[in-house]
């Protein structure tokens, strides 16, 4: 899930590449709706078995409401640290 700011604009996504996905959202080269609003910061993910498993979640989360949402990144990333530096070790 990547974010604007705090509580700011929301986005998920599922990708078989997390890093590559991300540095693309990062340095604006995908348009549509993250580049428009400026969603470039890593602040939740979950890596899954399998391709599937991915894509149901996807579609699980996406139907959220927001409070669901900005409840999961408060429980696990408070002060909404950018997760980036995380997964690029």
């Amino acid at each position: 899930m990547l974010a604007s700011k705090r509580n700011g604009t929301l986005y998920i996504g599922a990708t078989d590449d997390l890093v590559k996905r991300v540095w693309q959202h990062r340095n604006g080269v995908i348009d549509g709706f993250t580049k428009e609003h400026a969603v470039k910061t890593l602040v939740w993910y979950e890596i899954h078995e399998t391709r599937e498993a991915a894509l149901t979640r996807e579609r699980q989360m996406k139907k959220w409401n927001r409070i669901w949402k900005l409840e999961l990144i408060e429980k696990a990333n408070p002060v909404w640290r950018d997760l980036w530096s995380e997964i690029t070790r």
